[in-house]
């Protein structure tokens, strides 16, 4: 079939990518396949969407209803992020968060655990207030937040079925203010961690673990028009002009910076919904440590900078709060983020991220289910105290193991 991801780094084995344009049609697909994984947007890293056969659900309609009452959105489960918001402003409306990119499918993001940035905002699974979901028997079955499944489906890794539907919490539209301050001193973002991303809304320190921590990108709910802007943060000085994450790269695609205020689907991404990233020239990995050990996690990695530079873009540290959901990263803690943007050379950032896991692995930093990582089931396991249970609702709720695959043996699941 010669289908691959985004990036370029991994070419799906399928034989077949099947496009069902009614529920029926799929749910007649799963019933028959033996092996199947649906195929989202793409930005997975790693082999978690592969399988003998793919099914895309594009050709399934989006069908958006708000429930204004219930401050809700009900979609297909392919819709994207920035099609969302789009249809979300018209009416008032808006997501308590966004992730740095809108053009990745909803269900997919939800599904890894994806999530933006904020000490108060849970990653953007913890927005889902229901699901619908075809299983391999080809059932349709549909669990709301509350119900005895749910806390175990969300997170779902796609081994439960194919999510045909997608039911989010919203709020009223609000305004979002963006600044950039460059210049961080490693000693003041060590000392000053806390309030330094207690600064805004959503809050992201971009660096290259070089003599300075660099950029912090600051976006503020716009309350206050007569909001006086501060000049520096903790000596990192407030930008001029537009900044791209990324020294040297134009910062046109980026969204509108030096405070001026704007919707939130226009601020709360680094990169504008208009903008479609081209052919994807980079890798991405990322581990979620316990925020308690930020600090030290952060230190960690600065030690491996001779080895991390040569191959980086740019990294990023971002926070995010805790939730209930079992396959989630921040199951019962807040974490910090460490995001890496690698140059696209797999075997040289292959052998880093070695480094990397070993430097991380005393603060239980936990792999981004959708990045480039090595650490299998047998290191993973142990950091989710509810893998078992999840392992028994995979096995109840998909007992042919028909959406189960390779990578979910290798890094998940195991040999249960």
């Amino acid at each position: 079939m010669g289908e691959h991801n985004w990036a370029g780094n991994s070419t799906y084995r399928a034989a077949v990518l099947h496009r069902p344009s009614t529920l029926e049609a799929l749910r007649e697909l799963v019933a028959g396949a033996s092996r199947l994984r649906v195929l989202g947007s793409r930005h997975s890293f790693n082999a978690i969407p592969d399988s003998a056969e793919l099914v895309s659900l594009d050709g399934l309609p989006a069908d958006v209803e708000i429930d204004a009452e219930r401050r809700q959105v009900s979609f297909g489960g392919n819709l994207r992020y920035g099609d969302l918001a789009r249809i979300l402003d018209e009416h008032g409306w808006a997501l308590h968060n966004l992730a740095s990119l809108p053009h990745i499918s909803v269900a997919g993001a939800v599904a890894t655990a994806t999530h933006g940035s904020g000490d108060a905002s849970g990653n953007l699974a913890t927005a889902v207030a229901g699901l619908q979901v075809v299983t391999s028997g080809g059932d349709v079955v549909s669990v709301a937040r509350g119900d005895r499944d749910f806390d175990g489906m969300v997170v779902g890794l796609g081994a439960l079925g194919a999510v045909t539907r997608v039911t989010l919490d919203v709020e009223p539209d609000y305004q979002v203010r963006q600044r950039v301050f460059e210049g961080l001193a490693w000693e003041a973002l060590f000392e000053h961690f806390e309030a330094i991303f207690a600064a805004g809304y959503s809050v992201s320190v971009f660096t290259r673990w070089g003599e300075q921590a660099d950029q912090v990108w600051v976006k503020s709910r716009a309350t206050n028009d007569a909001e006086q802007p501060r000049a520096d943060l903790f000596g990192a000085v407030a930008a001029t002009v537009e900044r791209h994450p990324i020294l040297g790269i134009d910062p046109v695609n980026c969204t509108r910076q030096r405070g001026l205020p704007g919707p939130w689907w226009d601020r709360l991404p680094h990169f504008r919904m208009g903008f479609t990233p081209s052919a994807g020239d980079e890798l991405q990995s990322e581990y979620l440590v316990p925020r308690g050990h930020a600090v030290a996690a952060i230190r960690a990695v600065q030690g491996l900078a001779g080895l991390v530079r040569p191959l980086l873009q740019v990294s990023e540290i971002r926070t995010i709060a805790a939730d209930r959901l079992w396959m989630s990263p921040q199951y019962g803690e807040a974490t910090i983020g460490i995001h890496f943007t690698w140059r696209p050379e797999p075997e040289a950032v292959g052998r880093a991220l070695l480094e990397v896991e070993a430097a991380l692995e005393p603060f239980g930093a936990r792999p981004h289910w959708g990045k480039i990582f090595h650490a299998g089931a047998a290191a993973v396991g142990p950091l989710y105290e509810r893998l078992a249970d999840f392992s028994a609702l995979a096995e109840r709720l998909d007992p042919r193991g028909v959406f189960r695959n390779a990578w979910l043996d290798e890094h998940v699941l195991g040999a249960s």
